[in-house]
């Protein structure tokens, strides 16, 4: 798993109007827990740039004031108008403790169905997976060399390495859609 720096400097006031502050200046104000004592600290803003608006899964290296941390981004809050980030919490990683992350689907396999002309339409993104931080995958590998035309691929066809799927078993991945004039061919042929 790729790992990421961050740097930040410990916050002294927590209220509102300190955050607020804080974001005028272009920082983040964040929160690390996890581990022996929560760090309230501040991070640049522009930090969070290739950790957040992407679709692959990082490990933090955080430096807090020369004190070294690693984590995970827990949760990150934006502003409902302007999409600004107001605020981020990270969990500290401990060596052999399970962490629950949500981690990117990658297809594996040409499918039948979208050979044939239908369309892979991804109804889950991401999967939310349970594992040790060293058994975090990067992504989750959905096999989708038997789906045909009209059929779907559920969670519970996913092999499981070394990490626990909490995601609903039930639950499509992705599907392969008839389109329209594919439809009106397979009547025309009965």
């Amino acid at each position: 798993m790729k790992s990421l720096e961050i740097v930040g400097f410990k916050r002294a006031n927590l209220g509102k109007k300190d955050s607020k502050a804080v974001r005028l200046e272009s920082y983040v104000p964040c929160v690390l827990y996890g581990g022996a004592e929560q760090v309230h600290f501040t991070a640049p803003a522009i930090l969070f740039r290739e950790l957040l608006y992407t679709p692959e899964v990082h490990i933090v290296d955080l430096n807090v004031e020369g004190t070294h941390y690693r984590a995970i981004v827990q949760d990150a809050q934006f502003h409902p108008v302007n999409e600004m980030l107001l605020h981020v919490d990270f969990l500290e990683l401990a060596d052999g403790k399970e962490v629950k992350m949500d981690v990117p689907v990658k297809y594996v396999g040409v499918s039948p169905g979208v050979l044939a002309g239908g369309k892979l339409v991804s109804k889950l993104r991401k999967l939310k997976v349970k594992a040790t931080p060293e058994n975090l995958p990067d992504f989750v590998e959905v096999d989708i060399s038997d789906l045909g035309l009209g059929k779907s691929i559920k969670v519970a066809k996913v092999e499981e390495k070394n990490f626990t799927i909490l995601t609903n078993a039930q639950a499509p991945i992705a599907t392969v859609a008839i389109p329209r004039a594919l439809k009106g061919q397979m009547q025309g042929d009965k």
